[in-house]
């Protein structure tokens, strides 16, 4: 269209001819906008259906030096990483002695890349639109880009996907075709106006009228063939992990799934979120080496939580009868594919009922997560099927260990006879840790949950409830009803985990501080022979290492059963363990977006 019959169009045409000035678009300088006229070929349009497509436009075949790719259009083909920074401060120093703001305030986008494909799906290929409807502006990272000649492509990634950017040089305003070639680089974030498009191909398309450089990215993305590949880089550059990986970010996507149907789920039980000090005056609820730190002004230490236990068993005391907490836990212990320093749960408590009602919470829980995540029950985890059909297998410890191992500990009454016995069936297949392990017990229910760990845990795949466990192993649980020297605990695991740990509560406050004492006790002992050398398991890196800090009882919890707490249960359950499942996550740092790392060297 000849530019001189632009002023007999109507108004409603006009506008997509008129450039409005706007700090962040790259036609316009920062310190004197302009009113500058496009030049734009008229479109014909077609309605003909034809799926999206995904792969971009093959590279068409061209002699000679009309074949070229724009500059530096593989900001990794040079490993000289800090070269690369050089030259784009350089591009940076350019925009802006050309009046163009390289880091924008705002873009006015129309359309994310997934509404694009969602409304024009019905496009045939080689068709565009041109209408009124059919102006659209779109952001993004630029992801990959090619040039040929007068015609250029680029892959504009943002939060719902992907969507290709059509440059034409006669299209482009100006001298924009040329700033494409020379200032921008794959990594920057751009913004473009233009209307819609679908190549010969198939690709759907935003054929560009105008764009702009929103941030420019200093500093090079990883290579395109082989990505970020580095696990340590990885964790430890998380944000290069979402743009070179996308799955990444969809894990974390689905995370944040998981957390809004965990909440919808014990909500709809009743249950009321509440909040606890993440700063505590004493470290309880669990046995674990707690993070110190200390308050300048209240002239003590304080701890960073181990649990969330004690201070929602005190909601109970206080009149509530349904209550959760999603929080993040801090235990300064160590680093392993299941285990950061911090992590999130659960924790719920429910009164006037019992363990077997948190069975149940933990059923509706996992399987309400899978369906929001997967819309069914039967999901594959690094290659075994799990099923999460209800009812899901439930056993004591007792039996289970018996049928692992071939020993029944509901025989002994003697400690030595029950090591010798232990040692003597299973000797041959344990490792010298495990053995100093089980002669360091202190009781029979010790060398039980020792045995289950090593023999039965890693063997259950399928989700298992593992019910009644030894007392002394668990001081915050009621005495079994049935069963002397057992408590009404139960662990679910899944895949050979840990995913959740329940009891009926213990409320008698004389009970608890007796058992919370010996507790204690047998903290402080194992304490003192591993700083006197006594316990032969006192080995660089064993678990006796663990030991060596302080414990002590919460008087203030105790205080608070005093008063009264109801009959109830409670129950924790891992949440990253959880996504970890739902996620087909090898690791827990897989699912933590930027997991504890050693410093480096």
């Amino acid at each position: 269209m000849d530019p001189l019959k632009a002023s007999s169009l109507p108004a409603s045409q006009l506008k997509h001819f008129i450039l409005i000035p706007s700090a962040a678009f790259t036609a316009v300088p920062r310190r004197q906008p302009s009113f500058k006229l496009l030049r734009i070929r008229c479109c014909s349009s077609s309605s003909s259906p034809s799926p999206p497509a995904i792969a971009t436009d093959p590279v068409p075949k061209q002699a000679g030096r009309s074949r070229r790719s724009l500059s530096s259009s593989s900001p990794t083909s040079t490993s000289d990483r800090d070269a690369v920074r050089a030259i784009r401060l350089k591009k940076v120093e350019e925009l802006r002695t050309k009046g163009f703001e390289p880091y924008a305030y705002k873009w006015e986008r129309t359309h994310t890349a997934s509404q694009l494909h969602s409304i024009y799906k019905q496009l045939a290929n080689g068709d565009e639109l041109n209408g009124d409807c059919d102006h659209v502006s779109v952001a993004g990272r630029i992801m990959a880009r090619r040039a040929f000649g007068k015609l250029a492509f680029l892959t504009l990634r943002d939060d719902s996907g992907t969507i290709q950017l059509y440059c034409e040089k006669e299209k482009l305003f100006e001298d924009q075709f040329e700033q494409l070639k020379t200032l921008v680089d794959i990594g920057d974030i751009l913004g473009a106006r233009g209307t819609i498009k679908r190549t010969e191909k198939g690709e759907l398309s935003v054929k560009v009228i105008s764009f702009a450089i929103l941030t420019k990215s200093l500093l090079p993305l990883p290579d395109k063939y082989h990505g970020l590949t580095d696990v340590e880089k990885r964790y430890r550059q998380r944000y290069v992990d979402m743009i070179a990986n996308p799955e990444v970010a969809e894990t974390f996507r689905r995370r944040a799934k998981i957390m809004s149907e965990i909440r919808r789920t014990v909500e709809s039980f009743g249950f009321v979120e509440v909040e606890t000090p993440v700063l505590q005056g004493a470290a309880g609820g669990a046995e674990a080496r707690p993070f110190v730190t200390y308050h300048n002004s209240l002239g003590k230490e304080l701890f960073l939580r181990i649990a969330t236990e004690l201070h929602l068993k005190r909601m109970l005391v206080g009149g509530f009868e349904k209550v959760y907490e999603i929080g993040r836990i801090f235990r300064n212990e160590g680093v392993s594919t299941r285990h950061n320093p911090e992590f999130t749960t659960i924790e719920m408590y429910e009164a006037y009922s019992d363990y077997e009602s948190m069975m149940i919470m933990a059923e509706e829980i996992v399987t309400q997560c899978a369906l929001a995540v997967h819309g069914k029950l039967a999901i594959d985890y690094q290659g075994t099927e799990i099923s999460l059909e209800r009812p899901w297998r439930r056993d004591t410890m007792h039996n289970l260990v018996k049928e692992a191992s071939g020993v029944d500990f509901s025989i002994f009454d003697n400690l030595k006879v029950a090591k010798e016995v232990t040692l003597g069936v299973l000797g041959s297949s344990l490792e010298h840790q495990d053995k100093l392990a089980i002669e360091c017990c202190q009781s029979i229910g010790h060398i039980l949950n020792e045995i289950f760990e090593i023999v039965v845990e890693p063997k259950l795949m399928q989700p298992t409830f593992v019910l009644d466990y030894p007392i002394e192993i668990s001081p915050l649980a009621k005495p079994h009803r049935r069963a002397a020297g057992l408590a009404e605990r139960f662990e679910l695991f899944i895949c050979g985990r840990e995913l959740a740990n329940a009891f009926s509560e213990l409320t008698d406050p004389i009970d608890q501080r007796t058992r919370l004492e010996e507790q204690v006790r047998q903290h402080n002992n194992k304490r003192v022979k591993a700083g006197t050398g006594l316990d032969d398991s006192d080995q660089k890196g064993t678990r006796s290492n663990d030991d060596s800090y302080e414990v002590s009882l919460d008087e203030d919890f105790l205080t608070a059963l005093e008063y009264g707490m109801p009959p109830a249960s409670g129950m924790g359950l891992g949440i990253d363990r959880l996504i970890m499942l739902l996620t087909n996550s090898a690791s827990i740092r897989d699912v933590i977006a930027f997991p504890a790392l050693k410093t480096r060297q």
